[in-house]
């Protein structure tokens, strides 16, 4: 059985990390699995809550402070990090961000349907509000119908899964480090390489929207404040 590795990349925002957290390890797996959280540079404050509950539940703590200087957000460096991971151990790689929540079926049905669906590259649970209704980032998905879609549109990584076939098929070291996100990319790079992307319809997540980087709200919503804060970031950081 192909073991799966599940990832979250935390920065503070703990009132939904530790919903997401708790709701992973709740879930009802019966796939082999390992569970990383990815601490991006939250606050010390925050940093505590996370050692605690990783003693108290189990989970593995990566905190990057340790490990880089760089300022966050670190999303390359958890995709490589996780990357090595999962193909050292020939995993598939699951990326639960820490604004959702999973039901108790929801890892495990990924995890099968994997072998159902025909080379798969990314799988994706869809995401809705509190009350089941869709919303961003796959409002375009209202109108598909119930099920497994192969789509060539982009993914989130609110929630999906990259099978250990495309983790293999393409080095995350070659992503462009002038970016932040990347989850755009590697959808496209899926298809590019010849894999079938996959949005479960029928999997439905809880999607409370971009709490783990606050800002990453702001780069949709008010672009030039963003880029603003950005072009004020790199000079004060050369």
């Amino acid at each position: 059985m192909t073991k799966l590795h599940i990832i979250t990349p935390v920065k503070d925002s703990m009132e939904t990390t530790l919903r997401t957290i708790a709701s992973i390890m709740n879930s009802e797996i019966t796939a082999d699995f390992s569970y990383t959280v990815y601490n991006d540079f939250s606050s010390d404050a925050n940093t505590e809550i996370l050692e605690k509950k990783s003693k108290e539940l189990g989970f593995n703590l990566i905190n990057l402070k340790q490990i880089t200087m760089h300022h966050s957000p670190n999303y390359l460096l958890i995709l490589q990090r996780a990357q090595q991971s999962a193909n050292f151990e020939g995993a598939h790689l699951l990326i639960i961000e820490s604004d959702i929540v999973v039901e108790k079926d929801t890892i495990q049905h990924m995890y099968d349907s994997i072998s159902t669906l025909e080379k798969a590259g990314l799988i994706a649970a869809i995401t809705t509000d509190i009350h089941g209704k869709v919303n961003y980032p796959y409002l375009y998905a209202k109108r598909f119908l119930s099920g497994s879609v192969n789509t060539r549109k982009g993914f989130s990584f609110c929630c999906t899964l990259m099978t250990q076939s495309f983790l293999a098929s393409y080095n995350f070291d070659t992503l462009n480090p002038e970016k932040t996100w990347y989850d755009i990319f590697l959808s496209h790079k899926s298809v590019e390489l010849g894999f079938n992307n996959y949005l479960l319809t029928s999997t439905k997540v809880v999607h409370t929207q971009h709490s783990m980087y606050p800002w990453k709200h702001i780069k949709r919503s008010q672009p030039v404040k963003y880029y603003w804060k950005k072009l004020i970031e790199a000079i004060y950081n050369k």
